[in-house]
C-alpha cells in the first residue's frame, strides 16, 4: 500500500468525446515513470528542460484540457490535478511546469472573450504550444501602454515559471493611467523580450526566469481580459482562477511528499540498515525510531491530502455552478484551498527534511538525489509563506474576511 493514495475526485465532467479520465491517468503515471528513470540525473545536470517538453508533447498532455471539439485532451481540472501530483512523485520540477502551462492556457478561456479564447486555444493546440509566465502581482509590473495600432509592452516581471522554453507568455500587466491589472498574450521570440534564468537551487528543471519588455507591440487580441479582484469587475466565477491556480500548488508540495518518502522507504528497506542505532541489526524496518518518523509523516501526507480532497470537490462544484456562484460561496472555496495549501506546504517540508534523517548519512549522496526533494519543497514553499496561509484562515474564521485574490508565479 502505498503511503498517500491520490485523491478520489468528484464525478468528473470531461467531455465525453474525449479520451477519458483513465486514459490520461494512466498516461501521467507512464510518464512519471519514464521521468524516474533518470530525475536525479536530469536535475543535477540542470539542462532547460526541451526533452522533457517534448516528451510531454507526445503524450498529449500539454492539450489535456482543452475541449476535444477545438482539438484537446477534453479532461476536467480533476485529472490534471492528479496528473500535476504523479508527476510531482518523481519530479516536482516539470509537474511545475506542466501545473503552470494547465493554469495559463486554461487562464486564456477563463478571462477572454469566449469567441478569442476558442480562437487561441485552437492555435495552441494546432501548433502544440508550451505555455510560460505568471499572473502573480509584482511591485512594479509591466505597463500596457496604449498606441495607435494597439499597444506596447514595457518593464519587467521579477519571476515566472516555465519562461525559458514557452512558446507563449502569459503574464500581468497595468494598463497605462488606470492601473487596471490584465493577462496579456506575449510572442517570446519578438526581439524585445529579454529572459533571464532564475539561477534558484531548487525547482531547476522549471524553466523559470525573470522577463524584460521593451517596446513589445501587442494587439487587441493579446489582451485576454482583467485581473483585477474588485467585486463589480471580476466575477465569483471568474475568480475560481485562485483558487485553481493554488491547487496546482498543493498538488505539487503533495507529490513531493509521496515521492521523498517512498525513495526513503524503498532505500531503508534495501540497505537494511538504521542510522541512529546499532541495536537493530536486521536493518531500520524495526528500529523504533524509523517506524515513528514514517508513522508521523504518513499521518502529515495523508491528512493533508484529505484537507484536499475537500477543497478539489470544493473546486469542481463552484466550476459546476459557474455564474450562479455567489461571492460567500467563492470565499468558502478560497478558504478550503488554503487550508489544504498550509497542511500540504508543511507535510512537504517535513517529509523532505526528516526524510533524510531515515536515510542518515548516506542521504547526503549525489547518487541518491534525495536532497533535490527538500531544495524543491524549500524553493516552491518560499512563493506562499505558510504563516500567509495561517493568517488568511485565522482572519476568516475570526472576522468573515474573504481571503486575498492570489494568482500563480
Amino acid at each position: 500500500m502505498g503511503l498517500a493514495p491520490m485523491p478520489s475526485p468528484p464525478e468528473s465532467a470531461s467531455d465525453p468525446t474525449g479520451p477519458g479520465r483513465t486514459h490520461w491517468l494512466r498516461v501521467a503515471q507512464e510518464m512519471a515513470d519514464d521521468l524516474a528513470t533518470d530525475a536525479a540525473a536530469r536535475e543535477h545536470a540542470g539542462k532547460l528542460p526541451f526533452d522533457e517538453v517534448s516528451r510531454l508533447r507526445e503524450s498529449g498532455l500539454l492539450t489535456l484540457l482543452i475541449p476535444a471539439g477545438l482539438g484537446g485532451g477534453g479532461a476536467d481540472w480533476p485529472t490534471a490535478f492528479t496528473v500535476v501530483r504523479a508527476i510531482a512523485a518523481t519530479d516536482a520540477a516539470i509537474a511545475q511546469l506542466l501545473g503552470s502551462h494547465y493554469f495559463l492556457s486554461w487562464g486564456a478561456g477563463r478571462f477572454a472573450e469566449p469567441e478569442l479564447a476558442a480562437r487561441i486555444e485552437r492555435r495552441s493546440v494546432a501548433e502544440q504550444w508550451c505555455w510560460g509566465g505568471g499572473f502573480a502581482p509584482q511591485d512594479f509590473p509591466p505597463t500596457l501602454t496604449r498606441k495607435a495600432k494597439g499597444y506596447v509592452l514595457d518593464g519587467r516581471q521579477s519571476y515566472a515559471t516555465g519562461v525559458l522554453i514557452a512558446d507563449r507568455l502569459a503574464v500581468r500587466a497595468e494598463r497605462a493611467g488606470s492601473g487596471e491589472p490584465v493577462a496579456v498574450l506575449v510572442d517570446p521570440t519578438h526581439r524585445g523580450v529579454r529572459i533571464d534564468d532564475a539561477d534558484t537551487f531548487g525547482q531547476r528543471l522549471a524553466a523559470g526566469g525573470g522577463l524584460e519588455f521593451s517596446s513589445v507591440p501587442i494587439t487587441a487580441q493579446d489582451v485576454l481580459g482583467s485581473l483585477t479582484a474588485d467585486d463589480d469587475v471580476l466575477s465569483p466565477s471568474a475568480a475560481l482562477a485562485s483558487p485553481i491556480g493554488r491547487l496546482l500548488s498543493v498538488q505539487l508540495l503533495l507529490g513531493l511528499a509521496d515521492g521523498v518518502l517512498a525513495e526513503a522507504r524503498e532505500y531503508c528497506r534495501a540497505a537494511h540498515t538504521s542510522p541512529w542505532s546499532l541495536s537493530w541489526p536486521d536493518g531500520s524496518p524495526q528500529d523504533p525510531h524509523v517506524l515513528a518518523t514514517y508513522g508521523e509523516l504518513t499521518v502529515l501526507t495523508r491528512s493533508a491530502a484529505a484537507l484536499t480532497d475537500q477543497a478539489l470537490a470544493a473546486v469542481h462544484g463552484g466550476l459546476a455552478r459557474d455564474e450562479d456562484l455567489s461571492y460567500d460561496e467563492y470565499a468558502d472555496i478560497s478558504i478550503q484551498v488554503t487550508m489544504a495549501e498550509a497542511a500540504a506546504s508543511r507535510a512537504a517540508q517535513e517529509s523532505t527534511s526528516r526524510a533524510l534523517e531515515v536515510v542518515g548519512s548516506r542521504s547526503a549522496s549525489v547518487r541518491l538525489g534525495l536532497d533535490r526533494f527538500w531544495r524543491n519543497a524549500r524553493t516552491h514553499t518560499l512563493h506562499r509563506p505558510v504563516a500567509h496561509q495561517f493568517r488568511d484562515v485565522g482572519d476568516y474564521f475570526l472576522n468573515g474576511a474573504h481571503p486575498p485574490f492570489v494568482l500563480p508565479a
